[in-house]
């Protein structure tokens, strides 16, 4: 019963990952039709949160997993696709420090930001007074780790993991940093590592759709720790979706990177 959850939040997020790498990374030209329809599927998407919303059952977990990764798929794209970002498209200025240097940083991504929240408490009140909340508490976690992955790079990580970034956001790079370490890292890490072990408590006390949840759950903070360990450790995790984008005619039309060179 713990096996068949944790293999289908693997594959919700490698799937995922990779359908947003491969979208992001055809003609520009694509992008509006390519948005739309993730954006019809996230409607689909939240229609279903709301029906499963007083399903119990391990299938209920299952479509509301999927359902909340789906629409925050839809979310990554109108990011990386350069629509719906932030306000400051320039660079950090130079010797730019302190405040100064968080404000400009926060203004490059706030509308997307924002938006996320928004799609959070609308799935939260989707779901409000009912017993599967899985699709909310997905889409939150989520939400945590990326957040967390975002101030880490901003902060500085030794590996910034950046081989796989649109040019038309090329300058968010300016924001980040390179350093040995910083002090939100290892709270990252317990916060992530304590999601799944509570996650996983809440699992095996529980059972049918909410132990399915829990699972889920767990899973999706294991995986969102091992981004994080990405960031420090010396592997390039954009390698696992190479094949996304290494031999795709239109990666030079779209204008992505790769290692750190033009294709």
């Amino acid at each position: 019963m713990t096996v068949p959850p944790l293999l289908f939040a693997l594959l919700m997020w490698f799937i995922g990952t990779a359908a947003v790498v491969w979208l992001c990374s055809r003609p520009r030209a694509t992008f509006g039709q390519s948005l739309t329809l993730a954006g019809v599927v996230a409607l689909g998407a939240g229609g279903a949160v709301w029906a499963t919303a007083g399903d119990t059952s391990t299938g209920g977990a299952y479509i509301a997993c999927a359902a909340a990764i789906a629409i925050w798929g839809w979310h990554e794209m109108s990011f990386l696709m350069g629509h719906v970002a932030g306000p400051n498209r320039g660079e950090c200025p130079a010797g730019a420090t302190g405040w100064a240097r968080f404000r400009a940083a926060t203004a490059t991504v706030i509308h997307h930001e924002l938006a996320i929240a928004a799609t959070l408490v609308a799935l939260v009140a989707l779901t409000w007074g009912q017993p599967n909340a899985v699709a909310p508490l997905t889409f939150g976690l989520l939400f945590a780790m990326r957040l967390s992955a975002k101030f880490n790079l901003y902060l500085g990580v030794p590996n910034l993991s950046d081989e796989v970034f649109p040019v038309h956001l090329a300058h968010l790079k300016s924001y980040f940093r390179t350093a040995p370490m910083n002090w939100l890292f290892p709270l990252s890490i317990a916060g992530g590592v304590g999601a799944a072990v509570m996650a996983w408590r809440g699992a095996e006390l529980s059972a049918g759709g909410t132990a399915a949840g829990m699972t889920l759950l767990a899973g999706l903070a294991v995986l969102g720790v091992t981004e994080h360990l990405f960031l420090v450790l010396p592997l390039r995790d954009g390698r696992l979706f190479a094949w996304a984008l290494h031999g795709n005619k239109a990666v030079r039309a779209a204008g992505i990177e790769f290692d750190g060179r033009r294709r």
